[in-house]
């Protein structure tokens, strides 16, 4: 297949996997010599309108001529690729370099024309688009940018799939045919449509694996035990609604049926399709089991088998393995070494995992990729899943195992516009394409609440991705900006969770607390001012409180328009007038059924009654016989509380917590996350400046970089570099010498400042390597000596005369090109500050003029900024224009690989930058704008 081309060698990094717009995948590879025989065979099997569509005539067969044409290519002028299924063809596409005159050309001609051909039987399935993608990142690479394609104007198909792709384009009409012109370099709207068929593609792959019409176990035992038999049992007992199948090739040839599912050999014996099959047998079997798999059709695959990348080298190639021969034949991979999928929905009811109970259904979507944390996760749903008026429970679950192919984004996609699934927790070990989780991750949290634990973990093992080299601290900063809840364990990821998926979104941080213990208040109270809070001053009900006094508290707190949400503190009382667990649950729901808009938290101390009230799934009436607690003598003037009945479809459940602590940490991550929403509908704008001189800094990148493939700038090229950009630099002069450092001095003018820039003493001053105010030549001379005495000879200190800038807040700016997140911009104060502390605030580049006005105010010591403690506020717009002209030159040049400004003084009017670095190389390759692939092994 990887025979030498006629010109260039076989371009493998062309070679990568789709998925398709039904969630099945494809290979696209370019086309060898080696490929005669594959594409006689799939042109045979393409309907004579589709020929004629593609010759303009009748064309029957191809020719050796024909043949030869389409199999030989020097991969720069004339190139061809083909999708495969299971090694064959099943669609093509090629272009060939065409000069003014419509013939066949070499570079420098710029333009090329392309011809598709797909199988009718695979007609519709998205395959010409994701070629159309592939084939222009190919021409873009061998310098072609303008593709030209003849259509028949009855080719209705052909002429969408030009017309959707979102390129700049022309159309003629000519001798009968249509003819499309369209310039290859992406587009604001290609770029939308290419996400948006990635989104399509992706979803349905992930819900072909937890929505099969079909189920096969291969490996199931046959005797009780193991695992593939323990996840048959399971599918059973929650009653799945589709077909089951029981495989194991150890069976007899005379057993028909195991616990009333249907017994097979192989899958290939199955008489119906196979939509899903959990592969539940030792590792070395498992590629054999794939190949029947893949031959009779079966859509997707939950891999539980261990003994891949988790084992060491042997096992990491024999993951990469599993994957490419799955694809090959058009299926996706949960797994290896996975715990399984669960589906609620009523009309699947999928258990094909090891969870031996079916979790409640419910709203709240869970991924993890460890299988211990998935079960911990479900466990903690299914004893905390209660509330007031029903129970809050899953949705879908994926315990991914090895993640060696579907990953967290691609289930991202699917919850994206999931109707069952309105809250979305997430356990990552690693985040494996920070760029592409970002992106997703901001798009769904506009529509829905994602939490996530994100572990410090590497990289999967086996997963070909590119690692980030950005700080845990950092990446979870840039989850942040994209609206992601991220939470440190897993317990504030199910306390966060069941607040948001019960509760609606508070409007602000003012916190009324009521409750019958004082000290609880006082707890809760405390609790918010830790977390940045407004809370009211507690109110005391006493532990006389009966569930009327909660009930008529509770309602004056919600119709309070200084509050924003409420938290309702219990302890155990005595007394003839406490409510009993389930009548105060009542009195709680009753309440904020009357004003849904605010949300309700519940912290419990030793009720576990309460708790038990709260798990109610139909009623929260107290049974006959706990009657007796049920108060009766109703204070005159107040009504008596509602009968306790099954709440109505759609009213909020309360959550409850066994400490402040936790209730008030989850209400504080709904509160970010609710100005986070507001905020991300008006996200800004990026700005452009006059004075900024694009071509002009292109060209001098263009010029420097030609010295070599990486290269920190000297001063003077920094300085033009960065003015380019409109931000001006203090320039600072050498002063290897006494007389020399004085010539400095007299031509920038006293006073001036005198600084050693070793790198040990760079913005180092509590060393006592700067001189400030120096006011004229004596003291310029004697510092020189101090310095000079201290720290060493000239040579070594490297001593430099500045000009002395107004006085002011030293800050530091910096942008880094990281390779799998991207851009990223970061700010803080200088010194200790940021060196010690780190406290940086970060922010993805394009910077909005919205993000850049929270991105100084994000930071811990922010207040020294805006005049903390009588002293006088600085020039923040200012600020906020020198990140904004430092994000839009490392977005223009990405080859602009690292910025730091620092120090940058920013005073009561105005900044000055007197510390400068820049760093040019190559830019990484932007995987997030070439075609759509999948991760590669």
């Amino acid at each position: 297949m990887q025979s030498a081309s006629d010109r260039h060698e076989y371009p493998a990094h062309w070679e990568a996997d789709v998925v398709l717009r039904d969630g099945g995948t494809a290979r696209i590879r370019p086309i060898t010599v080696d490929d005669a025989e594959r594409l006689v065979s799939f042109y045979e099997q393409v309907s004579d309108e589709s020929k004629y569509y593609r010759f303009f005539a009748p064309y029957p067969r191809l020719s050796d001529k024909d043949v030869h044409r389409f199999t030989h290519h020097d991969f720069v002028d004339r190139v061809g690729l083909a999708a495969t299924v299971g090694g064959e063809f099943i669609a093509t596409v090629r272009y060939d370099r065409i000069g003014a005159d419509g013939m066949a050309a070499s570079a420098p001609a710029d333009e090329a024309e392309v011809a598709f051909l797909v199988q009718d039987a695979h007609q519709g399935r998205g395959v010409a688009s994701a070629l159309l993608e592939h084939i222009a990142a190919v021409a873009r690479e061998r310098g072609i940018r303008r593709f030209a394609a003849e259509v028949l104007p009855a080719n209705n198909k052909m002429i969408k799939v030009f017309t959707d792709a979102g390129y700049t384009q022309k159309r003629s009409f000519e001798d009968g045919v249509v003819r499309l012109e369209f310039g290859l370099e992406p587009t604001e709207r290609s770029v939308a449509v290419q996400r948006a068929r990635e989104q399509r593609a992706e979803a349905h792959s992930v819900g072909r694996l937890l929505a099969p019409g079909s189920v096969a176990v291969v490996g199931t035992g046959r005797s009780p035990g193991g695992v593939g038999r323990s996840v048959l049992g399971n599918l059973r007992e929650a009653g799945f609604t589709g077909r089951l199948y029981a495989v194991n090739k150890a069976f007899p040839e005379d057993l028909k049926e195991l616990d009333g599912v249907p017994a097979h050999r192989s899958v290939r014996d199955t008489a119906a399709p196979v939509d899903l099959a959990v592969v539940a047998v030792p590792a070395e079997q498992v590629l054999e089991a794939v190949t029947e798999c893949g031959e009779h059709g079966v859509q997707g695959l939950v891999v539980l088998s261990a003994g891949y990348a988790e084992s060491g080298p042997d096992g990491r190639e024999r993951q990469r393995e599993l994957v490419r021969h799955a694809r090959a034949y058009g299926m996706r991979i949960i797994g290896p070494n996975a715990f399984g999928v669960i589906n609620t929905s009523p009309e699947v009811r999928l258990n094909a995992s090891l969870a031996p109970e079916m979790p409640r259904p419910g709203r709240i979507g869970l991924f993890a990729q460890s299988g211990a944390i998935g079960i911990a996760l479900l466990s903690r749903l299914h004893r905390r899943g209660g509330g007031v008026t029903g129970v809050t429970g899953v949705s879908t679950f994926i315990s991914s195992g090895n993640r060696a192919d579907v990953s967290g984004n691609d289930v991202l996609q699917y919850w994206y516009d999931d109707p069952d699934t309105d809250v979305a927790l997430m356990y990552l070990e690693s985040i494996g394409n920070p760029r592409k989780f970002t992106r997703l991750a901001r798009r769904t949290a506009a529509a829905k609440p994602l939490v996530v634990v994100q572990g410090a973990g590497s990289a999967p093992q086996g997963h070909a991705v590119r690692a980030t080299r950005l700080p845990h601290a950092t990446v979870s900063a840039l989850l942040r900006q994209a609206g992601v809840i991220r939470v440190d364990t897993i317990t504030e990821l199910v306390d966060a969770g069941l607040l948001l998926a019960r509760q609606p979104l508070p409007t602000g941080p003012r916190v009324a607390i009521l409750g019958n213990s004082e000290s609880l208040g006082l707890l809760t109270y405390d609790a918010c001012l830790s977390e940045g809070l407004r809370p009211l001053p507690p109110l005391d009900l006493t532990t006389e409180a009966s569930a009327q006094d909660f009930h008529a508290a509770l309602a004056r707190a919600l119709a309070d328009e200084t509050c924003d949400a409420v938290v309702v503190t219990a302890i155990p009382a005595i007394g003839e007038r406490s409510p009993g667990d389930a009548e105060l649950a009542e009195a709680l729901r009753s309440a904020a059924a009357a004003a849904p808009a605010k949300p309700v938290l519940v912290v419990h101390v030793e009720l576990g009654g309460l708790a038990m009230a709260l798990s109610a799934a139909t009623s929260t009436a107290p049974r006959a016989e706990a009657a007796p607690r049920a108060r009766t003598d109703v204070p005159d003037g107040a009504q008596p509380l509602p009968t306790a009945v099954a709440a109505p479809e759609g009213t909020h459940l309360i959550p409850a917590y066994p400490a402040a602590e936790r209730a008030v940490r989850a209400l504080a991550e709904a509160v970010k996350y609710a100005h986070w929403r507001r905020e991300a509908a008006d996200a800004g704008k990026v700005p452009e400046y006059e004075d900024i001189d694009e071509k002009g800094a292109a060209e001098l990148i263009g010029g420097l970089l030609a010295r070599g493939q990486g290269l920190t700038l000297g001063t003077d090229e920094t300085c033009e570099l960065l003015g380019r950009y409109g931000i001006r630099t203090r320039r600072a002069i050498p002063a290897p010498t006494p007389d020399e450092a004085a010539r400095a001095a007299a031509a920038l003018g006293y006073p001036v400042a005198l600084k050693a820039t070793a790198p040990h003493l760079r913005h180092r001053a509590d060393l006592g390597g700067v001189r400030l105010d120096v006011a004229d030549e004596e003291q310029l001379r004697r510092s020189y000596a101090e310095l000079t005495e201290l720290f060493g000879k000239p040579e070594e200190i490297r001593p430099v005369v500045q000009a002395m800038a107004p006085r002011g807040v030293d800050t530091v700016v910096r942008a880094v090109i990281d390779p799998a997140a991207g851009a990223v911009l970061s700010f803080g104060l200088a010194g200790a500050a940021s060196q010690l502390l780190g406290d940086m605030a970060h922010r993805l580049v394009p910077v909005t003029d919205r993000e850049a006005t929270s991105l100084i105010r994000s930071i811990r010591t922010a207040p020294l900024l805006f005049g903390w403690r009588g002293s006088t506020p600085v020039d923040t717009a200012a600020l906020e224009e020198l990140l904004l002209r430092v994000s839009r030159l490392v977005d223009d040049h990405p080859e602009v690989v690292a910025v730091t400004l620092e120090p940058v003084v920013v005073a009561p009017h105005g900044l000055s930058v007197l510390g400068a670095s820049v760093r040019l190389a190559p830019p990484p390759a932007r995987d997030d704008l070439g075609p759509r692939t999948l991760p590669t092994y």
